[in-house]
């Protein structure tokens, strides 16, 4: 063979980033494939825009199909994210036997099951590190590295916008508004947020995970998810006297045939590992049956970091097309498992410890109706504190720590609590998973 041609789709910032590192590594990557990568053709809406990258003549194009319909390209990395049509671009290139690099983890945690299925069909591959987790190598570890061994569970901080958030909030002390507005100025967030801090992109990027782990296809919207909107100073404070970090966390911890998970704000104690992943930096803690505990830690997005991986991908599946073989690591296993969908545990189920934020009326008795009202219900508290300092409203912040719980009866208690007149607002609820996070 005497080259491997890519044609890429999308020419934002991530794919700049590509054309970057093909251009700048050609000989590398052509040292160590044995034969070199070209990059054939580049589509996008937008190729008027200087991106600083010297180009050869006629490699742009505004039409994807020039990029999916060319004989000659062995490979078609797909970048422009979302669903449509980026979904129709993949299956057609899939289609016209080409294999696909992608890092759209909306896409595959919702239709993944479709474009694997049609991958295997056409004797193809899809590639995706870069939709998980930036330049770090996660799917490619779970893929291979634990193909011996089974996962008993991961926790990962997957998003960097929320974790920038949080991070500046611990060490600074603002609020999330604040710090939301400051990030956007910067370019850590989007114009509009909402994917990011409500907890929608951990969720895609869980959801590729867990099928990775379990070789099962996962409904999205059967695992619970809360973002960080609702994070303040004052719990971020009282947390740290406690010894714990909030974290926006991905859980996963189960079988082949139930798995716990969930996505929310999570009590993290502070001598773990997790707790120092800060900044934009994402970080997966796993455990497995035989290595036991490991982690992963790295950039989760950026141009170069994000772009690394894809281009990682390339050279894997180069690899592969100059030994002429396909489907060698398949995300979901031809053994019937991956006709079902693995059943996703309800979170009204799960049990585990909790941090409660009270605004109480600063009058005697409200502990013991709220007290009372928690026992009534099978919670039995750990600890509590009441800060003497009033709120505008008049009330005072209450904390309390549970005992484990029953998500179950813990909802059954908001529901009686917060009809009482003595409590100003909603209570703030935080889980917390400081038992079976071992790092050591």
């Amino acid at each position: 063979m005497k080259k491997v041609a890519v044609g890429l789709i999308g020419f934002g910032t991530v794919g700049a980033g590509v054309v970057k590192i093909l251009k700048k590594n050609a000989s590398v990557l052509r040292q160590r494939l044995g034969v070199p990568v070209g990059l054939k053709s580049i589509a996008d809406l937008d190729i008027k825009t200087d991106r600083g990258i010297t180009l050869e003549k006629n490699i742009l194009t505004t039409d994807a199909n020039k990029v999916l319909d060319d004989p000659e390209i062995d490979i078609v990395v797909e970048l422009i994210g979302g669903i449509e049509p980026a979904r129709k671009f993949i299956l057609q290139a899939i289609k016209n036997g080409k294999h696909v690099v992608t890092a759209n983890k909306a896409l595959l945690s919702e239709h993944g099951y479709e474009i694997f299925s049609a991958a295997a069909k056409n004797c193809v591959d899809v590639a995706f590190e870069a939709s998980v987790g930036g330049g770090i190598p996660i799917v490619r570890a779970m893929q291979e590295g634990f193909s011996s061994d089974r996962i008993l569970g991961f926790f990962g901080i997957l998003n960097g916008t929320s974790n920038y958030i949080l991070s500046r909030m611990t060490e600074e002390g603002g609020e999330f508004k604040d710090i939301l507005m400051d990030a956007q100025a910067k370019g850590y967030a989007e114009a509009d947020p909402t994917l990011d801090v409500g907890g929608i992109d951990t969720v895609h990027k869980l959801s590729v995970l867990i099928s990775l782990a379990f070789g099962k296809k996962v409904d999205t919207k059967k695992i619970y998810t809360e973002g960080i909107s609702n994070i303040t100073s004052v719990d971020i404070e009282f947390t740290k006297e406690l010894g714990y970090r909030i974290k926006l966390l991905a859980i996963c911890r189960g079988t082949e045939k139930e798995v716990d998970a969930r996505v929310h704000p999570t009590l993290i104690p502070e001598d773990h590992l997790l707790s120092r992943v800060n900044e934009t930096f994402n970080a997966v803690f796993l455990q497995s049956e035989d290595v036991g505990p490991t982690m992963f830690y790295g950039k989760g997005a950026g141009m170069m970091p994000t772009a690394s991986a894809v281009v990682a991908d390339i050279m894997s599946l180069a690899r592969n097309i100059v030994k002429g073989i396909s489907n060698r690591v398949s995300l979901f296993p031809d053994d019937g498992r991956s006709l079902k969908e693995i059943k996703i545990k309800p979170v009204r189920e799960i049990q585990t410890r909790y941090y409660l934020r009270f605004s109480a009326m600063d009058e005697p008795g409200v502990l013991s109706k709220i007290s009372g009202i928690l026992g009534r219900n099978h919670i039995s508290i750990h600890s509590v504190v009441q800060k003497g300092r009033r709120t505008r409203r008049g009330s005072v912040p209450i904390f309390m720590l549970t005992h484990e719980a029953k998500e179950s009866d813990l909802q059954k208690a908001l529901k009686q609590m917060d009809r009482l007149a003595i409590l100003r607002q909603k209570t703030i609820v935080i889980r917390i998973e400081d038992g079976l996070l071992k790092s050591e």
